[in-house]
């Protein structure tokens, strides 16, 4: 508990680091840890038989450093726009299938589709989902929206866990992951909405100190719920992973707490949310 308490204590101390140097750190610090939480996924699977193709997902985690470069240099930003439009990235995503589908055809004793579907997936679920961090913090006022993910998740968690100590009764994935409880799962969302909602009322008073402008209310207690679950979400996930790779730990990044996806497994769906909600609902 002690070697968790002071693992924990340094993680906080370097997120404030980084969410304070600006976007471009904030940028290079998830593409490290898409690179990490990566390679974790593909050795978690690896450890039953499956051959993902790395060097794939490796290069899927290069367009998060792409999202966070910021230049004054006009050409280089008109650059950087085309390949962050659409038909780039679907451009992109059909070439990565055709790339992937030759080795299937030409190496098909090595590799199989279910290799190919590990290695799509963990592309999908590591380096696209850390990505949502990057492009929440270069939203405008994203220096402040980016707390939201964070305070989400890591209020889910810690609400979760000592709900689910002292109150925890009934389970609700015995076979998933033992220790958690429906009392345990109701207490991280209610800590999710009170600790985004107490956030809230400090991104309004600077709001309106600053713009004349505040977001109603309401959303952060939307938010601050949604985020609850789908952390959660993500939390077991992770876990249904780990128990058909039939491993403990996906890695030990920070002693005490695990790899990065063992840290980071609420942070990648509580990411998209917050993003998305932001541009879906609060820019209307």
């Amino acid at each position: 508990m002690k070697t968790r308490i002071i693992s924990g204590i340094i993680g906080i101390a370097l997120l404030f680091v980084v969410v304070f140097s600006g976007s471009f750190f904030v940028s290079a610090s998830i593409f490290l840890l898409s690179l990490i939480g990566i390679y974790e996924f593909y050795n978690a699977v690896s450890n039953v038989g499956y051959k993902p193709i790395r060097l794939f997902g490796y290069l899927s985690c290069l367009p998060i450093l792409i999202v966070g470069l910021k230049t004054s240099n006009r050409f280089f930003t008109d650059y950087l726009d085309i390949i962050k439009s659409a038909n780039y990235v679907s451009l992109a995503l059909f070439l990565v299938m055709v790339f992937l589908f030759l080795i299937i055809i030409f190496f098909h004793e090595k590799f199989n589709i279910i290799n190919i579907s590990l290695t799509v997936f963990g592309m999908l679920y590591v380096p696209f989902l850390f990505s949502f961090v990057v492009m929440t913090r270069k939203l405008d006022n994203g220096f402040y929206y980016i707390w939201l993910i964070f305070i989400g998740a890591f209020a889910t968690d810690t609400f979760a866990y000592f709900s689910g100590k002292f109150f925890g009764k009934r389970k609700i994935l015995p076979v998933i992951s033992p220790k958690k409880t429906f009392e345990g799962f109701v207490g991280g969302i209610l800590g999710s909405m009170v600790l985004t909602s107490a956030f809230g009322l400090f991104i309004n008073y600077l709001f309106k100190k600053d713009m004349g402008e505040t977001i109603p209310y309401h959303h952060f207690i939307i938010l601050g719920g949604i985020n609850g679950i789908v952390s959660q979400i993500g939390d077991w996930g992770a876990s249904a992973i780990k128990r058909f790779s039939r491993v403990k730990d996906y890695g030990n990044l920070m002693p005490g707490h695990g790899g990065v996806l063992d840290r980071f497994d609420s942070i990648l769906f509580v990411a998209p949310t917050v993003y998305l909600y932001i541009r879906m609902v609060l820019s209307f």
